[in-house]
């Protein structure tokens, strides 16, 4: 039996469901050096799970060549189940309490000097896995007290307690992606809402105005310049301090469809309105995912915060 398209009610796909051709600027070159190897045998050895090779993301040669990988922690299996996501859906098996020390152990070995933690959903949780999030930021910090330590939850359940249980760790940056406007959450999202995602960035600021707040958007769903610039304008509401934008990419067939490849001088574009609107650092461009060139926003939104003291 044919496989039904994720966008459409017949198994055979209309014309205008038909995948897009991607065009030459998202040609990526594939480069598995030493560092890539030497990453993937360290990260096996320690039973621990990358977003980059859970969610396929295009940058994961580059960013391990380079020694850069961002953690995800609670497991491999996330309760929701996203229609642009590559991570695995299900139930997930229990919690493991020896994670954070693991994933200290790699930072420490890699010799990290920024560190991005993210996870699955974990809606089957009392909390979220906020607990498990928080002792990790912890472990990193004892192993290594100069690296700077990005977190990458869930909204939580837009639970207040669990987040200030994450926030209480005092991670440098706390991100939040929103992904898509607000016409598209429904669809492209699972569980989580558009408003729901301000309001986590918004308590996120207002409990720990210190902590620099971040959010990623992803292009290709469909959506039109002038709804990309009210998630900007949103997101400002919240005082969101860092914004990232990215093409989206289908990673199966069963994934939602790319609807538009967003040209890099339309992201080029994008880029000088979000910095028109406040924003401290814009990473902005096809292939930017919410990691990419991590450090150096921390460093960026870090200095504007000096400056601005």
């Amino acid at each position: 039996m044919e496989e039904l398209n994720v966008l459409s009610d017949s198994p055979k796909a209309t014309e205008e469901e038909r995948p897009l051709r991607r065009p030459d600027w998202l040609k990526i070159q594939l480069r598995t050096g030493p560092n890539f190897t030497e990453l993937k045998d360290l990260l096996r050895g320690n039973t621990l799970h990358t977003v980059c090779e859970e969610a396929r993301c295009p940058n994961i040669y580059e960013c391990w060549e380079n020694r850069t990988a961002t953690f995800m922690i609670l497991g491999d299996i996330c309760t929701r189940a996203c229609g642009f996501c590559a991570v695995k859906t299900g139930l997930p098996s229990e919690l493991d309490l020896q994670e954070p020390e693991r994933v200290a152990d790699s930072a420490e070995i890699m010799k990290l000097r920024h560190a991005v933690v993210t996870s699955v959903a974990r809606d089957d949780l009392k909390d979220h896995g906020a607990s498990v999030f928080a002792e990790t930021v912890r472990a990193i910090r004892r192993r290594l007290p100069l690296c700077t330590v990005e977190v990458l939850p869930s909204d939580m359940g837009g639970q207040y307690e669990s987040l200030k249980v994450l926030l209480d760790a005092e991670p440098d940056i706390f991100n939040h992606n929103i992904e898509t406007v607000r016409r598209l959450t429904p669809r492209v999202r699972a569980k989580a809402t558009y408003d729901r995602t301000l309001e986590v960035l918004r308590f996120a600021k207002e409990y720990k105005p210190q902590i620099p707040t971040k959010s990623s958007l992803m292009l290709g769903h469909g959506e039109t310049w002038e709804e990309i610039i009210q998630v900007m304008d949103d997101l400002r509401a919240v005082d969101v301090d860092i914004m990232t934008m990215g093409q989206y990419l289908q990673p199966t067939k069963k994934h939602l469809l790319v609807k538009k490849y967003w040209t890099p001088d339309e992201f080029a574009a994008l880029k000088e309105e979000a910095l028109k609107r406040g924003f401290k650092h814009v990473e902005s461009g096809p292939l930017v995912r919410s990691s990419y060139h991590a450090h150096e926003q921390a460093q960026s939104a870090d200095q504007k915060f000096r400056d601005n003291a």
